[in-house]
């Protein structure tokens, strides 16, 4: 059997080193730049014609900005709004990017800790700054509410700071993890179709409803994921302690 871990690994496809700093275009940064192209190459197709009476694309395309503005309302408010092109493409790179990996020799960047990582340390320092600009210097009382006594400083602080740093890991985790998960059960079932043979139509099966349920799971992980960043953000505007 092959090694399931294998479709993770990273393989560089333009080699290029800035003295000690790896900079090399993998299949990795391939996929993220064809899912931004698949995202404009459908939003283009899907609004090429605006109507007051919308086509099939202009519906699909006003129904996913539809979503996205009820997922603001319900998690940032009326302030959110002015969020949405973050929001929106927060969301269609994740779904995209989630979805584009179950095609066959494709990859799931979503499913390495390095790429989520780095979107959700973005958007924890997009949190912070927000947060700055909105509330000004009242955003520190986020480490130490107003009205507790001072002398409980040394505890509350450091337990604020941790959990404002947990929030980029838990995103991460949560994400890469459902997809790997997922992938190493489809490569695993899919070695299975080969080796049974005549009887390889049973892993076939489990491989195709494994597949189905993998293209709820994308998407579910991609609207959690968005929902939950949203919530972080709105924790950093709100103006309650």
């Amino acid at each position: 059997m092959e090694n399931p871990l294998e479709q993770f690994a990273i393989k560089k496809i333009f080699p290029w080193h800035a003295g000690e700093v790896d900079l090399s275009f993998t299949n990795s940064s391939l996929c993220m730049v064809v899912t931004v192209c698949v995202i404009v190459f459908v939003m283009l197709l899907a609004l090429r014609k605006r109507a007051i009476v919308p086509t099939k694309g202009q519906a699909f395309a006003e129904s996913i900005y539809d979503f996205i503005n009820g997922m603001i309302g319900e998690t940032l408010g009326h302030e959110g709004f002015k969020f949405v092109a973050f929001v929106f493409t927060l969301f269609t790179f994740i779904a995209v990017g989630n979805m584009l990996g179950l095609l066959p020799y494709s990859f799931t960047f979503t499913s390495h800790i390095a790429a989520v990582g780095t979107l959700s340390v973005f958007c924890l320092f997009l949190n912070i700054f927000f947060g700055l600009k909105h509330r000004g210097l009242k955003y520190f009382h986020t480490f130490f509410p107003e009205g507790l006594p001072w002398i409980m400083a040394p505890l509350i602080i450091p337990v604020e700071t941790l959990s404002l740093l947990a929030k980029p890991f838990s995103l991460t985790i949560r994400l890469a993890v459902n997809m790997s998960v997922g992938h190493i059960m489809l490569e695993v079932l899919g070695t299975f179709i080969i080796t049974m043979r005549l009887l390889g139509f049973i892993p076939l099966i489990a491989d195709m409803c494994i597949i189905m349920f993998e293209l709820f799971v994308t998407l579910l992980q991609a609207y959690i994921y968005t929902t939950l960043s949203c919530v972080y953000l709105s924790q950093a505007i709100s103006d309650e302690e």
